[in-house]
């Protein structure tokens, strides 16, 4: 079996996830996190140009957002970036994280509203109910405020 470097490897995640956008089989895809501004920024060439091939919108993100769908770990201090067709997507994206900062300052983020705000970045990620329902139920490294 041949061995794929890290590079390419993410590059061909990208590539899948950009084509699934295209196809409006995904309203909004991720592209693998990474650790360092060093390795984004040196996948920022092709993400903005696999983009461009799809016909699809890429936004660097350099500050994931974190919810109970995914463990914390895999979120917090990393950077990757937004595929997505519609500008509404990425305004839902960032409304959703402008919420949920909102609720942890007032002190109302826990419960219900930590787990909406969970399923709602699950359904703009395209995931279904029970999906969403799996992986909040199996992330077992959740956010500590």
């Amino acid at each position: 079996m041949h061995e794929i470097d890290t590079y390419s490897y993410r590059c061909g995640v990208m590539d899948c996830f950009c084509e699934m956008v295209r196809a409006g089989v995904k309203s909004l895809a991720l592209s693998h996190p990474v650790d360092s501004r060093a390795e984004w920024d040196e996948l920022a060439s092709f993400a903005d140009q696999i983009a461009r091939h799809y016909g699809v919108r890429c936004y660097p993100e350099n500050e994931p957002f974190v919810t109970d769908l995914f463990p914390v770990s895999a979120c917090r201090g990393k950077f990757l970036y937004l595929f997505y067709k519609a500008d509404h997507t990425l305004a839902e994206y960032l409304r959703l994280k402008e919420r949920k900062a909102a609720l942890v300052e007032s002190g109302a983020y826990f419960g219900g509203n930590r787990t909406q705000i969970a399923r709602e970045y699950g359904r703009l990620l395209s995931y279904g109910d029970e999906t969403v329902r799996t992986l909040l139920e199996n992330n077992g490294e959740k956010e500590v405020f």
